[in-house]
Parts: C-alpha cells; structure tokens; sequence
C-alpha cells in the first residue's frame, strides 16, 4: 500500500523514526540496522511495509529493500510476527540472517531474543530453497570488506568446490583467523580445511 516514504526525518530513536512527507509525520518502526544507516541524515528514503490488523496499521520501515523482502518472507511464517521479525534484523544483518538459514545454522538464529529451537527451525525450513532461488543480501562486491571473500569464493567454485561447502569454510577460516587475510591466505586456509 505505501510503497515507501521520502522526507524530513522529524526524530529518530533506534526502534522508531517520524518522517514528514509534504507537512504529514509517520511514525515508522525500524531496526537497529536501518538506525544506524539513518543516524546523520536530515532527510531519507525509507522502504515501508503497512502491517495491518483489526486494532492498528503500524509502518514497518527498511534503508534497504533486500530487508524490507525478506521481512516479508519471515512475517509470512507461521509463529513470527512483524516485531519478532524486525528484533531479527535488529540482531543480524541480512547476509547473515540469510547464511544462518542456508547453513541451517539454528542456534545463531535461536540467540535473538523471542526465537525458540522451533522457530528458528521453521525459519530455516521455509526460507531456505527460496534464499536458494533469489537472495535478498546485496551481492558481496557491494558490501565494503567483502571483495576478498567474493574473489575466495569464486576461485574456490572455479577449482570444484560446492558453494554452499566453501561459504560455510571461508566464513569458518575468517571467524578463525580474521578478516585481514589475503586472497592467497584465504584460499590456502580455505583448501587445508576442505
């Protein structure tokens, strides 16, 4: 229904913001991610998504629009809701949201606050094929740090290895070792472990 909002930001707290669109203020709920996109800025861009029920019409707001797909896809299974779904972009990024689920990795998951083991599973079950098909994480050569890891996993595909098996390895050696490493490093790490 409102598509998105462009305007002055009034206030701005870490789960709310008031854009003024043409002399209208509306309250927006947004995550800590999209906060910390907005927190200098005098006027924004906000993604909206309208969750409407019988009691109230609440604004869900997103800096960016691969938050604001896959907030739709987590409020459309059953058992979370639209402020359990933004406590999860509030907790993780979308890459990691969406790694979490394509390594079926549940006790990142369960460690937001108000996912249980059954949640965070269901979460993996109905999201997985579709993070599969399309991803809803901006491609790794846009995010800033991520040019090594892009260049690591295309190399490692280029010598054989799935996708999903150098992901989950590369992510493993970073963690391990840091995210200095070099493209030579990061491949040696990479292939000593698989």
């Amino acid at each position: 229904m409102i598509a998105y909002l462009k305007g002055k930001l009034v206030s701005k707290d870490p789960t709310c913001v008031v854009v003024d669109v043409n002399g209208v203020g509306y309250n927006v709920r947004i995550s800590l991610h999209t906060y910390s996109k907005l927190k200098d800025s005098e006027s924004c861009l906000i993604h909206t998504y309208l969750h409407v029920k019988e009691d109230a019409h609440t604004l869900f707001g997103f800096f960016e629009k691969e938050e604001k797909a896959l907030f739709q896809h987590l409020i459309s299974i059953s058992g979370v809701g639209p402020n359990t779904a933004l406590m999860l972009h509030s907790s993780l990024s979308v890459d990691e949201l969406e790694r979490a689920i394509l390594h079926e990795n549940v006790a990142i998951i369960q460690k937001v606050k108000g996912i249980g083991a059954k949640t965070a599973q269901r979460i993996i079950l109905e999201l997985k094929d579709k993070i599969k098909k399309e991803s809803f994480s901006k491609p790794s050569s846009e995010v800033p740090g991520n040019a090594v890891r892009a260049e690591a996993l295309s190399a490692l595909q280029t010598l054989g290895i799935n996708k999903l098996t150098a992901e989950k390895t590369i992510d493993q050696v970073i963690a391990k070792y840091g995210s200095t490493l070099s493209l030579e490093e990061l491949i040696k790490l990479v292939l000593k472990q698989t």
